[in-house]
């Protein structure tokens, strides 16, 4: 545009330089050589303004030729230029530059002649109105000409990006004015059929790389208002009337409105809306997924009604719920855990079969309720829990169908060794895991199931184990009686004889007076810690096959006459832990010496006063004790007299714990 404004100033300031020039007369001399010479006068070259008609012609020729469009007026002009070009004959052939400049010299006006250049006026098109254009459709991907959609209006806005091809063709533009001129650089968007061999501006008329439109089109000449192509949008359909289309854009289209957008987690969730889901109003608290509800210690008053066969778990422990309808349940067909724990239920809070419709029901939690009686249950359960309740009584019929229960606890109730049948237990053929623990038992029930691993009946009132008792429960591996008032002599010899996979037995916290004999052969854990013994008979460990990795016996009122030379017999390659401490032993026990395994002993807070020779190392082998840690503190050992010798077994000294002994908190 910038390059078109000073071409058109160029033209004008030519044209205004030709009216000042007086003209040149006829047979004027030529301008004198030497001293004669007259100062130069500028001289023309008309050439560029009208063409060469059957030779060279002089500026005097043409601009006689010319003088009438000088008189008329400027609105004729297009009519004249018409008929002139009508009775115009053939123009000749094209001749090349030198020819044309050789022309042109021949021309000059010789000296003391005065030149008459014609003035040319340029002949401006009436002011035409832009009218918007509109995008015409073609093949995606193709550069497409702008063409003009009905009544002016635009079917899409330009668009600045850059195109893919720039060799499609691009919108024609129609020549304001159609002249025999050999220089275009008055003639913007004319794209003619002319002679011109001067096209040095024809860069400046077009973009780079944009062919030019071919001649005769008839098209409409349109403003580019830039020189970046346009990527049309793609083509509509023939049928359908043209209307605006907007152009694609990199965002994502909106999503319809009234449906929350789904968002893609770690793995696929299924919206409740496909399951058919029902729920009322949960707390703000409740934690929700695919297939667990979750609402502890919410303040819940009652149980909702849900309807939704994907949830699996239902947590609803530390509630208020004090009733669950008939229905309630009903439509968690799939649930497989529920948890009722801590809420103030009783035995009318269910419905009859309220459980039973959950056939996939196996683990149920009804810890901390007011429950009298355990109420019926489906035979899919494999885990029950009903502790900390008021239970008081178990009858044939209680567990009737439960042949899958894996686990029941029925802690803190208040059963009693009248208010369970010894046909309790015969429905739960592959119980493994029983807890009775806080009850009101005096002796171990009878009836326990063969397939049971693991009896847990502490805190209670036991005192007698009778023979023949746990005779039926061949698989038993865990036994804890602690926390009751045994004593060694209310034990029946005969009484876990044939517990021959016994492998942990708990007694601790009970009357104990001696270690009890008679223990089961297997046996590798012994708690015998917070009793009342005295003393360790000897060979009480002899019968054991491999024997006992572990012997807790601290917090008793063993002394060093207690512990005699053999008591240990049986122990002396597998005993790795003794616990001794807490007694009162005025020196170490004998018989530890033997202890090849024994990688822990605990002799600390007693009353030992010193530490023999050969009492813990036996410094006539040279080779090293397993021993890992020694614990002498809080006794009344002077360190000052240990030998030297004492600890030589030990391979870590750190690992001998001396500090601090009762004396020095005396005298400190």
């Amino acid at each position: 545009m910038y390059r078109l404004l000073a071409v058109c100033l160029c033209v004008c300031a030519a044209v205004s330089l030709t009216e000042a020039k007086p003209p040149r007369r006829k047979g004027a001399q030529p301008r004198a050589q030497g001293k004669d010479a007259q100062p130069d006068e500028p001289e023309y070259d008309d050439g560029p303004f009208l063409p060469a008609q059957n030779g060279p012609q002089s500026g005097v020729q043409r601009a006689k030729k010319l003088s009438p469009r000088l008189e008329n007026n400027v609105d004729a002009a297009p009519k004249r230029k018409e008929k002139e070009k009508e009775k115009a004959p053939q123009r000749p052939a094209v001749k090349s530059k030198k020819d044309k400049s050789k022309a042109a010299l021949g021309a000059l006006p010789k000296r003391g002649e005065t030149a008459v250049t014609p003035v040319r006026v340029v002949e401006k098109p009436a002011p035409r109105r832009k009218p918007a254009a509109s995008v015409a459709t073609g093949v995606a991907g193709d550069r497409q000409p702008l063409a003009w959609g009905p009544e002016g209006n635009t079917g899409a806005q330009l668009d600045p990006s850059p195109p893919a091809n720039t060799h499609t063709q691009h919108a024609q533009r129609q020549p304001f004015h159609d002249d025999d001129d050999d220089d275009d650089d008055d003639d913007y968007y004319d794209y003619a059929d002319d002679d011109d061999d001067d096209d040095d501006d024809s860069s400046m008329m077009r973009p780079a790389g944009r062919p030019l439109d071919p001649p005769g089109t008839g098209r409409p000449a349109v403003p580019v208002p830039s020189l970046r192509p346009v990527v049309p949008p793609p083509r509509p359909a023939p049928s359908s009337p043209r209307r605006p289309v907007a152009l694609p854009t990199r965002r994502p289209p909106p999503l319809p409105t009234g449906r929350p957008p789904v968002r893609f987690n770690a793995r696929p969730t299924v919206p409740h809306a496909q399951r058919n889901s029902y729920m009322e109003s949960l707390p703000s608290g409740c934690l929700l997924s695919d297939s667990l509800i979750a609402c502890g210690s919410t303040g819940m008053s009652h149980l909702p009604v849900i309807n939704d066969p994907g949830v699996r778990a239902l947590y609803l422990a530390d509630n208020k719920i004090s009733k669950i309808p008939a229905r309630a349940l009903a439509g968690l067909p799939n649930l497989e855990w529920l948890d009722l724990s801590k809420n103030k239920l009783d035995d009318t809070s269910f419905s009859a079969g309220l459980f039973q419709g959950l056939p996939r029901l196996r683990r149920l939690n009804l810890d901390g309720n007011n429950l009298t009686k355990v109420p019926a249950l489906p035979s899919s359960i494999v885990e029950l829990k009903i502790n900390d309740n008021k239970l008081s009584g178990l009858t044939p019929s209680t567990f009737k169908g439960l042949f899958k229960l894996l686990t029941l606890e029925l802690e803190d109730n208040h059963f009693h060794d009248g208010n369970v049948s010894p046909l309790t237990f015969r429905p739960l053929r592959k119980l493994i895991y029983l807890r009775l623990d806080d009850n009101r038992f005096r002796a171990i029930p009878s009836g326990l199931p063969t397939s049971l691993q693991e009896l847990h009946l502490s805190d209670n009132r036991i005192e007698v184990v009778h023979s023949g008792v746990l005779n039926k429960t061949i698989n038993l591996r865990v036994l804890n009686l602690s926390h009751n008032k045994i004593r060694e002599d209310r034990i029946s010899p005969r009484a876990w004889i044939h517990l021959s996979k016994l492998d942990t037995l708990d007694l601790s916290h009970n009357k104990l007076v001696h270690v009890p004999s008679f223990l089961p052969s297997g046996l590798r854990q012994l708690l015998l810690h917070h009793n009342h013994i005295e003393r360790i008979p000897g060979y009480v460990f002899g019968h054991m096959r491999p024997g006992l990795d572990s012997l807790h016996l601290s917090y008793n009122r063993l002394r060093e006459d207690g512990v005699d030379q053999v008591s240990f017999l049986g122990l002396y390659g597998s005993l790795t832990e003794l616990l001794l401490d807490h007694n009162r032993l005025g020196s170490v026990p004998r018989g530890i010496l033997q202890l090849k395994a024994l990688q822990q002993l605990r002799l600390n807070n007693n009353f030992i006063s010193d530490v023999p020779l050969n009492s813990i190392c036996d410094t006539r082998v040279a080779e090293d004790s397993p021993l890992l840690s020694v614990h002498l503190e809080n006794n009344l050992i002077d360190r000052r007299l240990i030998p030297p010798t004492a600890f030589s077994c030990i391979k870590n000294y750190h690992s001998v714990v001396l500090r601090p002994q009762n004396y020095e908190d005396i005298y400190e």
